[in-house]
């Protein structure tokens, strides 16, 4: 890319490949400190190539999703953490959509211990994590498979989804904006997510804070559409204000500090759950 150097372009083919780069593997790959390689991220975020998020960054698109198997290397710690918070609220003995996604596939992973369970999904890979449980029935969905993440989609899938009312779905999204609205790239999977979410008696959406950092054209729905919210840390305070005036319960699965954002040597936090009404 014009204007980079040799080393930011290499840093930019690395987040392309894998998703994502940290400070401490950039640093101890090309031999330089950390601070130089601070200062590439900042620059390749200026050329609006990449996104920081803490430790790190991301790459930044608001047209076309990442690989699907470079979004399991994004946040993959806090999206692990999501998942187990997620699963926590989710009694046994009851009915749910888990959508497509690599987080919703964590809140599935986390869910092989529950007894009784329904799960109607249009996601190939949660059905692979979860039909092997005797405790646990299965549906998916009808209709063409994407192949680049096993996501089902079209209108037999949707038609599928609109034949049932469960106790809860669980859906996540590309990106958040900070009017709320939930986002995502591909408006076939978007017209699932709503199909989901109108047969629902309640909605979580769980997605990780580099999503709030991150664009997308299609839109899925509205914060003031769901009930319950887990994510990895605190909100920014125009969402959080959102969801207080919305009566939205937001779920801290990985909560920290301003301080811990991005400072020299700072070790991920411990995993904790804090509730915010």
């Amino acid at each position: 890319m014009a204007g980079l150097t040799n080393r930011q372009n290499e840093i930019l083919n690395i987040a392309r490949t894998f998703g994502r780069v940290t400070v401490e593997d950039l640093a101890k790959r090309f031999e330089v400190s950390a601070q130089t390689i601070r200062k590439d991220l900042n620059d390749l975020c200026d050329h609006r190539s990449l996104t920081r998020i803490h430790g790190g960054a991301i790459i930044a698109s608001g047209v076309e999703n990442l690989a699907y198997e470079a979004r399991r290397f994004v946040a993959a710690e806090e999206k692990k953490a999501i998942g187990a918070a997620a699963a926590e609220l989710i009694p046994n003995g009851c009915s749910l959509f888990i959508n497509i996604g690599t987080t919703t596939e964590e809140v599935a992973s986390a869910l092989r211990s529950h007894e009784d369970l329904l799960v109607i999904t249009n996601n190939l890979n949660v059905a692979m994590v979860l039909y092997r449980h005797p405790r646990i029935e299965v549906i998916v969905a009808g209709g063409a498979v994407r192949r680049a993440d096993g996501a089902v989609i079209g209108s037999t899938a949707i038609s599928l989804i609109g034949q049932f009312k469960v106790d809860y779905a669980i859906i996540g999204a590309s990106a958040i904006d900070e009017e709320g609205a939930l986002l995502d790239f591909d408006y076939r999977e978007v017209q699932a997510a709503q199909a989901i979410i109108a047969n629902a008696r309640s909605v979580m959406l769980v997605a990780d804070s580099t999503k709030l950092r991150r664009s997308a054209p299609v839109r899925i729905a509205h914060l003031s559409q769901i009930q319950t919210f887990v994510t990895d840390t605190a909100l920014p305070a125009g969402l959080a204000n959102i969801c207080h005036s919305r009566g939205i319960e937001v779920i801290e699965a990985m909560p920290r500090s301003a301080s811990d954002l991005d400072e020299p040597g700072a070790e991920a936090p411990s995993p904790s759950v804090v509730r915010r009404a």
